[in-house]
């Protein structure tokens, strides 16, 4: 898996040939699905369900703990991307924490500066069902000096993005995806929450959605 993984990074972050500069980003729609992190060593991050608002710009994770998965962090993250701040929830304790929020970039949805790299089909696309078209995008992140690599449906969903940093290289991948907020109130600040003071971002910490699983 890492090998098959690592040759298809190399391949999008290189090759040029087959790129087509007249392609612009599309915008995700709003969605509802499960989403699990994996470092390329195979470990999972976490695994849990996601809202996202694609007008509102607003994201939604809940890492399941009770998953089959061996996941190693707990997370319920409220984020708002236009806003600038996220909030990091403890449901059980009715506690949580403000903070401001320094890099926007996320799984959900493609960069506007983000470069077309080239279409793909995964599988066959010559049996019914047993192939995907995705269109991939690739860009800089400037906050870690890293790449990231997108793979989205022709009808722009996500469906994997690879983030590769100096130190680490993640893999979010979306699954069970539906267009379609289910649960608004899950995008809304909880009560408990409400009011609650920004806190000081220490000096050189960047904060961002990526950030949060490291």
């Amino acid at each position: 898996m890492y090998a098959a993984v690592t040759l298809f990074v190399f391949m999008c972050l290189t090759a040029t040939t087959h790129a087509d500069h007249h392609h612009q980003p599309c915008h995700s729609p709003n969605m509802t699905g499960f989403m699990s992190v994996w470092t390329l060593k195979g470990d999972v991050k976490a695994f849990g369900a996601f809202t996202y608002d694609s007008m509102g710009k607003k994201l939604r994770f809940r890492s399941n703990e009770s998953s089959p998965m061996n996941t190693s962090i707990g997370l319920d993250l409220l984020m708002f991307f236009d806003e600038g701040v996220f909030y990091e929830i403890d449901s059980k304790n009715q506690s949580c924490e403000k903070k401001s929020l320094q890099c926007s970039l996320h799984p959900l949805d493609i960069p506007d500066d983000a470069s077309f790299h080239a279409t793909y089909n995964a599988g066959s696309p010559s049996i019914e069902g047993e192939g995907l078209k995705v269109n991939v995008w690739t860009g800089s992140m400037a906050a870690s000096k890293g790449r990231y690599v997108m793979s989205v449906t022709m009808g722009c969903l996500p469906v994997s993005t690879f983030y590769i940093c100096d130190s680490t290289t993640f893999l979010f991948s979306l699954t069970d995806v539906e267009t379609e907020i289910k649960d608004p109130d899950l995008l809304t600040v909880p009560s408990f929450c409400v009011g609650q003071p920004l806190e000081e971002t220490p000096e050189g910490t960047v904060n961002s959605f990526l950030n949060e699983f490291m």
